[in-house]
């Protein structure tokens, strides 16, 4: 079985009672809200990471105002063509925050648009895990950098 690792960096940007996200295709002809930020680069620092994937995501460029926490997810891919693989994502959240550019689309890239939504009416979007994982590290800063996970 082959064994990947994945490190990925992102933010949480929330100002005025709204946090900023990208819209990303789904895979099925539709679309889910995700987290600005992605993958890190080979030799690449994960704070230059988010920095740099926030602003090809939407524009804007952050500071980063502090490091909210880890997430660590475990799958086994099977591929008809391939060897089963067992992959890990390792994803590091930031809180940012604004601190220039404007707000535009992603161009040629893995999402498409970037839009500020209300908090409160986040529950209601189609959106992946990532995002209830980044606002509730942002809500309760667990001093171990980590919330629960469901059935785990």
């Amino acid at each position: 079985m082959r064994e990947t690792l994945r490190v990925a960096a992102y933010a949480v940007v929330v100002r005025n009672g709204q946090i900023l996200l990208a819209r990303s295709p789904d895979g099925e002809g539709g679309h889910e809200w995700v987290l600005p930020g992605g993958g890190m680069e080979h030799g690449e620092d994960p704070y230059d990471t988010v920095r740099r994937e926030l602003t090809e995501e939407t524009g804007y460029r952050i500071d980063v105002t502090g490091l909210l926490g880890i997430d660590s997810a475990r799958h086994t891919f099977t591929h008809r063509l391939r060897p089963p693989e067992d992959h890990q994502a390792l994803r590091l959240v930031y809180e940012g925050m604004v601190s220039g550019g404007e707000l535009r689309p992603e161009v040629n890239g893995s999402t498409d648009l970037a839009a500020w939504h209300d908090l409160g009416a986040v529950p209601k979007l189609r959106k992946v895990r990532m995002v209830d994982i980044g606002l509730e590290l942002w809500l309760e800063r667990p001093v171990t950098g980590r919330v629960a996970k469901a059935g785990g």
